[in-house]
C-alpha cells in the first residue's frame, strides 16, 4: 500500500492527540457548509434588490467559487518553486491564515452592505472563498493523515457529514434572518441589515475559532526528509487519477452548486412558494447530503457484517431524519417522501460494495436519472426527485477527493490544492446554467447536469478498475 510519507507517531499512542484537531476541523467543516450554503440563500436576495437577470445572479457563486480557482493556482504555483507550503508553514498557521480570511471576507459585507454595491459584495465573497481554498485545502489533506490511507475516506465523509450539517442549517438560520427577521412587515422587503448583521455574527464566529484553534495542540506530521524538497517534475500532475479527479470535482461542483442555487426559483416560478418557504426546501436539499455522510462511515466499513451494517444505517438514517424533522420548519407530511430515497441510497451504498469508485459511479446514475425527470416533469416529481438528489451527492466529494489523492504519496498535499481548484465548476457551471435559464427557461437549464454526473459516471469506473492495489 502506498504511503504519504509522513511522519506519525502510532496511532493509539496518539488517539488523544488525534481526537481534538479532529474535532476542532469539523467545526471548521460546519462553518464553511454553513456559509457555502447562505449563497442560496442570497442569491434571491441579491437578484431582486438589485434586479439582476439569472446569468447576473449566479456571479454570487462565480466570484465565491472561482476563489478556490485562482487561491489554488497560487498555493500549487509556490508549492512548484518553493516545496509544499503547508509543510514548511505547519497545517496550525494554514488554518489560521484561512480563519482570517474568511473574517475579513465576512467583515466587508458591512461596506458593502453601506453603499449598497454589488460589485462589493462579489469582492467580499471572493475573499472569503480565498480563505475557504486555503482552510479546505488543509483541513481535506489533514483529516486524511489521521489514519490510514484505506480509511480515510470514511474519516472524511465523517467530517463532511457535519459539514453537510452546516449546509442544511445555513438556508434556515440564513434565510430565517434575511427573509423573516430582517424584513420590513409592511413592505415584505429585506431591510439594509439582512444581509449586514448576519455576516457580521459569521465574522466573530470565525474570531473564536481562531481563537481556539491557536490554544488547541495540532500533532506535527511532516515529511519524512529532513528538508522540504522542492517538487521537481510534473510533481502531482503525473498521476492519471489526479487530473481524472479534477475534472471529477468540477462537475461534481458545478452539479450540487447549481441544482441548489436554482431550487428556489424554481419553485417560485413552477409552484409559487415563497422565498421564505423555499428556504425550507432549500435545506432538506443539503439534510439529505447531511443524512448520506452519516452514513458512509458505516457503509464504508471493512470490518462489520452486511447484517450489522444494514442495522447501524437504518437506525442512523431514521436518527437523522428524525432531527432534520424537527429542525425543519415543514410538516411532517411535506419531507416524508425522503424516507423512500433514503431506502435507495442503502440499497446504493450495498449495490457499491464498499468500493469509493463504483458508489460514486451508482450514486452518478441515479442522480443523473433523477435530473431528467425533474427537468421534464410538470408534477410534484420536480421537487421530490431534485431534492433527493442531495442524498446521492452526499459521498461524491470525498470520495472524489479520496480517489483522486490515492497513491500520490508525498504529492498528497499538492494534490489537494489541484483537486481544490477543480472547485471553479461550482461557480462556472452555476454561470452556464444561468445564461441557460435566461434564453430557454430554469427548469431546462437543470438539463446541464445530466453531463456533470455522466462523466462522474465514468470517473467513478475508472477508479474501480485501476486503483485496486490501493484500495483493494
Amino acid at each position: 500500500m502506498a504511503t504519504n510519507n509522513i511522519v506519525q507517531e502510532p496511532i493509539a499512542q496518539k488517539k488523544n492527540t488525534y481526537l481534538v484537531p479532529l474535532i476542532v476541523l469539523t467545526s471548521l467543516f460546519f462553518m464553511w457548509g454553513f456559509l457555502r450554503s447562505m449563497t442560496d440563500v442570497i442569491i434571491p436576495y441579491f437578484r431582486k434588490l438589485f434586479t439582476l437577470n439569472y446569468a447576473q445572479s449566479m456571479l454570487v457563486q462565480f466570484c465565491f467559487l472561482g476563489a478556490y480557482f485562482i487561491g489554488s493556482i497560487i498555493y500549487y504555483s509556490i508549492s512548484l518553486k518553493k516545496g509544499d507550503p503547508i509543510q514548511r508553514i505547519g497545517y496550525k498557521k494554514s488554518v489560521l491564515i484561512g480563519i482570517t480570511l474568511s473574517t475579513m471576507g465576512c467583515l466587508l459585507f458591512l461596506p458593502a452592505s453601506y453603499f449598497a454595491s454589488y460589485p462589493l459584495f462579489l469582492f467580499a465573497l471572493l475573499i472569503l472563498g480565498f480563505g475557504f481554498t486555503l482552510l479546505e485545502i488543509t483541513a481535506n489533506a489533514f483529516v486524511t493523515l489521521l489514519g490510514s490511507e484505506e480509511t480515510a475516506s470514511g474519516r472524511l465523509n465523517l467530517t463532511q457529514a457535519f459539514n453537510s450539517l452546516g449546509t442544511t442549517l445555513g438556508p434556515l438560520i440564513g434565510g430565517y434572518m434575511i427573509f423573516t427577521l430582517f424584513t420590513n412587515p409592511q413592505t415584505g422587503v429585506p431591510t439594509e441589515n439582512a444581509a449586514r448583521i448576519p455576516y457580521l455574527i459569521f465574522a466573530c464566529i470565525f474570531i473564536v475559532l481562531g481563537i481556539l484553534i491557536a490554544l488547541v495542540k495540532f500533532p506535527k506530521l511532516t515529511n519524512s526528509n529532513t528538508e522540504i524538497e522542492k517538487i521537481e517534475g510534473k510533481g502531482a500532475w503525473q498521476f492519471p487519477q489526479l487530473k481524472l479527479g479534477m475534472l471529477g470535482i468540477f462537475f461534481y461542483n458545478g452539479a450540487e452548486t447549481g441544482i441548489g442555487s436554482f431550487i428556489i426559483v424554481l419553485l417560485e416560478q413552477k409552484f409559487g412558494f415563497s422565498d421564505a418557504i423555499s428556504k425550507n426546501y432549500v435545506s432538506l436539499y443539503w439534510g439529505g447530503a447531511m443524512i448520506g455522510r452519516f452514513l458512509a462511515p458505516i457503509a464504508f466499513n471493512k470490518t462489520m457484517s452486511l447484517g450489522k451494517r444494514l442495522i447501524y444505517m437504518i437506525g442512523i438514517a431514521l436518527l437523522v431524519f428524525g432531527v432534520l424533522s424537527l429542525i425543519n420548519p415543514l410538516s411532517l407530511h411535506d419531507i416524508q417522501f425522503l424516507l423512500y430515497f433514503i431506502a435507495l441510497n442503502i440499497i446504493g451504498f450495498i449495490l457499491g460494495k464498499r468500493n469509493a469508485g463504483l458508489t460514486l459511479a451508482i450514486f452518478a446514475i441515479i442522480s443523473a436519472a433523477f435530473v431528467l425527470i425533474g427537468a421534464t416533469s410538470d408534477n410534484h416529481w420536480i421537487i421530490y426527485t431534485f431534492l433527493a438528489i442531495g442524498l446521492f451527492n452526499s459521498i461524491m466529494f470525498s470520495n472524489i477527493y479520496t480517489l483522486g489523492i490515492t497513491g500520490l504519496g508525498k504529492h498528497a498535499s499538492q494534490g489537494s490544492s489541484l483537486l481544490i481548484m477543480a472547485i471553479l465548476g461550482g461557480g462556472l457551471l452555476s454561470f452556464v446554467q444561468g445564461i441557460i435559464a435566461d434564453k430557454y427557461g430554469v427548469q431546462t437549464s437543470f438539463l446541464l447536469h445530466v453531463i456533470s454526473y455522466s462523466y462522474l459516471v465514468f470517473f467513478g469506473l475508472y477508479c474501480f478498475k485501476n486503483l485496486k492495489k490501493y484500495l483493494g
